[in-house]
C-alpha cells in the first residue's frame, strides 16, 4: 500500500515518524531500562526480547547486543542508552 492512500496531512505525520525513528527507538529503549528494573518472571523475558529488537534497530553491533541481552545486564543496557543519547 503506497502513500497515495493517505491525505497530505497523514503523509507528513508518517514522514516525520520515520525521519525520527532513531529517537523513538532509543527513547523506548530508555523506558525499557526502567521497566526491566521492576519486572519479574515472564514479563522480564519479553522485555529483554523487545530491548534486543530496539538495539538491532539502532544498529548496535550484534556482539554487544548478545553481551547485554544474553547476560540480561540492565546496568549495561542503561550505559548503552546513555551512550546513544550522547550521540544525538
Amino acid at each position: 500500500m503506497g502513500m497515495e492512500n493517505y491525505s497530505p496531512h497523514q503523509q507528513k505525520i508518517i514522514k516525520r515518524y520515520y525521519d525520527n525513528i532513531d529517537q523513538v527507538a532509543w527513547q523506548r529503549l530508555a523506558e525499557l531500562v526502567a521497566d526491566l528494573y521492576l519486572a519479574e518472571g515472564k514479563k522480564r523475558d519479553k522485555l529483554w526480547v523487545s530491548a534486543a529488537n530496539f538495539m538491532e534497530k539502532l544498529k548496535v553491533p550484534p556482539a554487544r547486543i548478545e553481551a547485554i541481552a544474553g547476560k540480561k545486564d540492565v546496568e549495561a543496557l542503561a550505559k548503552l542508552v546513555k551512550e546513544l543519547m550522547g550521540k544525538e
